[in-house]
Parts: C-alpha cells; structure tokens; sequence
C-alpha cells in the first residue's frame, strides 16, 4: 500500500471513529493530511462517518483542487495552518459540544481558553487561544491563523469550535480529543475553586513531554 493510500484510509477511520463518538455531528467538521505534493481534504458536506478514500479531495501544492470530490470550504483555514506550521502533517477542525460551547463564552481568557488543569492538557495541546469569529470558509481568517498558529497548534475558532494541528493524523485527532475532555472539564467545575498546575509543574511536563 501507497504513503497516500495509507493516509486516505487513516481519513476515513479516524473520521469514523470521531463521528460514532460524537465528537462531530451531521456533516459537520474537516480533517486534512499534508502529502509530499499536496494535500488530502475531506469533501465539502460529507459526513466524517462516511466517508470514502477514492473520494477524498486531492489539492496540489499551492491548495488547487486537482482531484476527487469538492473539498470543504475550510480550506483557508486548513492552508493557513500548514502555512504557519511546518511541522503540521495533519489539521483536525470539529464541532465538540464542549470546546464549541468554550468559544461561545464572552468571559473565556481570549489568550488561552483551556487552563492547565490537567497534565495531558499541557503535554498534548498547550495553550489555546481564541480568535474573532468569522464565517465558515471565509478567508478573512487567514490573518488570525497566521498570527496565532506558529506559537499555538491549537486554536478556539470564536462562536465555531476547535481547530488542532499535529505531527500526524493520530496526533492531530488524539490533541483535538484531549481539548474537548478538558473542555469539558472546565465547564463542569466553571465557578468552582480549581487547582490548576504551577508554572513549574507546566515547564516539567513540557520539558519531559515535549509535543511531536
């Protein structure tokens, strides 16, 4: 099997995989993969719990749909990012109920949205910072992902959900998936007396866990 035959199949199984759990409803949410070439993108309204290898989007180089269904309109989202981050081999963007509901609040620190409660939070996603809304496939958000991603793999979309970068597919969809449990997290104890980690403990797990 082909490097690209393996990633169109890694597509549609994580893509199963996040949709059956609910991590991504209807046709909501798009996930890319970087090729030596181009790039993998899920179509334009297709469900993430069905999709189908031979109909994934193939983009050239410079983003150009070459091949394959329409892909999604987040492609300058998903441009961007790669463009940001050179280290990025996949981006995750999905509807998660509780990083979703994050991005809606008014009072969120708009510098990082997931305080470090949780060691797998710093190890897996760091900081996540918030940027303005803008409507879904809008080129408008290229500026505010160009400014945030090249210090943030993670980033809130305001008043939209959850956009992750990683090393690799697994690592895009496992970061994104840490987000939206602690997410969750912090809305469960929202108006509680939490403990988050010192600023020590955070520069232990980034030193000893260091994000691929």
């Amino acid at each position: 099997m082909s490097k690209e035959a393996a990633l169109r199949e890694g597509l549609c199984r994580w893509g199963r995989s996040l949709f059956e759990r609910g991590l991504t409803p209807g046709s909501s949410g798009n996930l890319s993969v970087r090729l030596a070439d181009g790039y993998l993108v899920t179509p334009t309204n297709a469900c993430l719990g069905f999709l189908e290898a031979e109909r994934l989007s193939r983009l050239d180089a410079q983003g150009n749909h070459i091949g394959g269904d329409a892909p999604t309109k987040e492609i300058p989202l998903h441009m961007s990012f790669y463009e940001a981050r050179a280290s990025a081999r996949a981006v995750v963007h999905l509807h998660s109920t509780y990083a979703t509901a994050l991005s809606c609040l008014s009072d969120i620190d708009p510098e990082n949205a997931i305080p470090p409660i949780t060691p797998y939070v710093v190890m897996r996603v760091g900081r996540v910072p918030v940027v303005p809304y803008t409507h879904p496939g809008d080129p408008a958000v290229r500026p505010l992902i160009l400014e945030r991603a090249p210090d943030h793999a993670a980033i809130l979309l305001g008043n939209h959900g959850p956009v992750v970068a990683g090393a690799s597919l697994e690592a895009a969809v496992f970061a994104a998936e840490e987000l939206e449990e602690t997410a969750r997290l912090v809305l469960i104890t929202r108006g509680l007396p939490v403990r988050t980690l010192d600023a020590r403990q955070i520069a232990e797990l980034e030193a000893r866990f260091p994000k691929r």
